[in-house]
């Protein structure tokens, strides 16, 4: 069953469980502001673009390292300043097995989704826990009766 699972898995695709609304930033927004926004819209990570291109992100992770950690002052800093760059994308048309083994690799639990040149959502480690174990029953329930011997 769980072999059968994993080859499922293969056919979930990325745009099936990513976050579609993805919260944007310029790169001279004051890293306040950048804050502000993450919590104004409860989220992990913001992703900064220039001229509707994404050109990095900024986690949690990157503002305890780059601001709390040194004590510097997040009214002053800007968003290019401690933004994660390059970004690591996927193609909306990708399987999650991709995504996963991509995420994996790069050690990283966030991917930037692409629909060619356009960003058109984000990929977390936390969409991918949630959601994907409900579609894989689903798919389950689909191919069970043509897997059955009567």
């Amino acid at each position: 069953m769980d072999e059968e699972r994993i080859r499922m898995a293969g056919i979930v695709l990325v745009r099936d469980v990513m976050s579609k609304d993805v919260k944007v930033v310029r790169p001279d927004t004051s890293v306040k502001e950048v804050v502000a926004t993450m919590n104004k819209f409860d989220i992990g990570s913001i992703v900064v673009v220039q001229s509707s291109r994404p050109v990095g992100i900024i986690t949690e992770r990157d503002i305890l390292k780059r601001i709390v950690e040194p004590c510097l002052a997040p009214e002053i800093l800007r968003a290019r300043e401690v933004m994660s760059s390059p970004i690591i994308t996927i193609q909306e048309t990708a399987s999650i097995d991709e995504a996963t083994n991509l995420m994996a690799r790069k050690r990283i639990k966030k991917l930037l989704v692409m629909s060619d040149e356009k960003l058109v959502g984000i990929l977390t480690l936390t969409d991918i826990v949630t959601q994907v174990p409900n579609m894989l029953g689903i798919l389950e329930e689909l191919v069970r009766p043509y897997s059955r011997s009567y």
